[in-house]
Formats: structure tokens, sequence, C-alpha cells
């Protein structure tokens, strides 16, 4: 069992309170889903989990199994086992899906993972969230559509197999069919390495596909509610308003 637990954390950005107090836990086996306005913090969240440089932890803490992490660098993090899935990868021409992916894997481990090996490993993963063999030929998010960017995003989770993966906007530029194949692999993938999910949306149409345990509701860097799936629902019919004035 792993456990990311934040502790009244506060964030600022070039002296602006940006979190104000988050507290928080995710456990293998769970998904934790965060909804909010635009500009409540939920990327800042996310980004600030992962050790991001840009954002200023003014109090608080960040425990991994107790550990606190709060200080180390994004790729201690992720070696311990935090994963990251962006809202907007970026492109990159003249390396491939395939050889991201061996040097993400190689960085984490000890040894590096034979080509062989990882290729049938790389096969595997590709079979599990039924995309293309030659998905991993490609360049990385190199004339990507919106979905496909997603799909690149979860195989790498597929791959990389953290404890804890932090998924910011996975259902933005998507649609209902790309977000459906992505719902299913991230459902598949989850299940089959036990994974702690924090899910973060601005809408509730992905929780049509992923059940969720839990739904935060963020406004103005706090959480201000917490409840079950149908939080979410509701959120989706009356909105954030009502509970941004309080």
């Amino acid at each position: 069992m792993t456990t990311l637990t934040i502790k009244d954390l506060h964030v600022s950005v070039d002296g602006i309170p940006i979190l104000k107090g988050i507290n928080l836990e995710i456990k293998s086996g769970e998904v934790n889903t965060i909804m909010g306005p635009n500009g409540s913090g939920k990327s800042t969240l996310a980004y600030v989990l992962m050790g991001h440089p840009k954002y200023k932890i003014e109090k608080g803490q960040i425990l991994l199994d107790g550990e606190e992490i709060t200080q180390l660098s994004p790729d201690k993090r992720a070696r311990k086992g935090l994963f990251l899935s962006f809202q907007y990868p970026q492109e990159v021409s003249g390396v491939t899906l395939a050889n991201f992916l061996r040097t993400a894997l190689n960085s984490q481990k000890e040894k590096p993972v034979h080509v062989m090996e990882f290729k049938k490993l790389l096969d595997e993963k590709l079979d599990l969230l039924q995309m293309d063999p030659s998905f991993g030929k490609r360049y990385l998010n190199d004339g990507f559509s919106g979905g496909e960017k997603k799909k690149a995003e979860i195989l790498q989770l597929a791959v990389l197999q953290p404890k804890i993966a932090i998924l910011d906007e996975t259902d933005s530029g998507t649609d209902v069919d790309a977000l459906k194949i992505i719902s299913n692999g991230i459902n598949t993938v989850a299940k089959q390495q036990n994974m702690g999910i924090l899910l973060i949306t601005h809408y509730d149409r992905i929780l049509q596909y992923i059940k969720t345990d839990k739904v935060h509701i963020l406004v103005e860097g706090k959480i201000v509610k917490t409840g079950g799936p149908e939080l979410a629902g509701h959120i989706d019919e009356a909105g954030y308003g009502k509970l941004e004035e309080k």
C-alpha cells in the first residue's frame, strides 16, 4: 500500500498565493478527483506535487509513504513512484515515443533494460491499451491529435508503472471516442498495477468512464467540499457559483 499525503500545503508564484492550505491523501487502488473552476489552482497542485521549480512552497508537507519529499527534485520523485500526465504534452520531433519511453524507464532502473526486453514490454502495453503497434515508432507528440497525445501519456503510465499517478485534465482536447479509449486505458492500467490516481478535471464527463472514490472541489486555492461521485454530477448541474460564494 502506497500513500501520498499532502498536509496544509501553501504555495505561491511570484509572491502571489495560489494554494492556501491543501490537505489530501491518495492511496493505492483509489481514485481521487479534483474539480474546480479555471484559475482555482488545480494544475498548480499537480506541478507542485512533481516538484516544478516555478512554484514556491510557503508552508506544508508532501509525504510519500511517510517520507517527506517536499524538497526532492522531479526526477527523484519519479524514481520513488510519482507520475504526472501533462494537460498540454510537448512535441519533440526526432525522438520516437519508444526511445523516449525506454530512456525514461532506464532512468528509474539501476540496470538498463535490454532493447529486446523493452520491445516486448512495449508491445504488451500497446496490446493492453488496444493501440496500433506502429504508435511507438512515431515522433513524440509530433503531429499528434489531442486524443493521440493523451493516449501517448497513458502509454507512458502503462510502461513506467508508477505507484501514484497525477493526471492533469486528461480529458481536455479529446472527442468522445478518444475519451472512451483513454479512460479504458486508465482503468486497465490502474487495476493491473493497483495504482493510486489523482484525477484533475474541469468537467465530470470523464467520470462517466472512470469510477472515482472521492471528489474534492477546489475553489480559490482551497478544498471547499469533499464528497462521493455524486458531487461531480451536482457541480455539472449547478456549477461552482454557490461554492465560490462561501
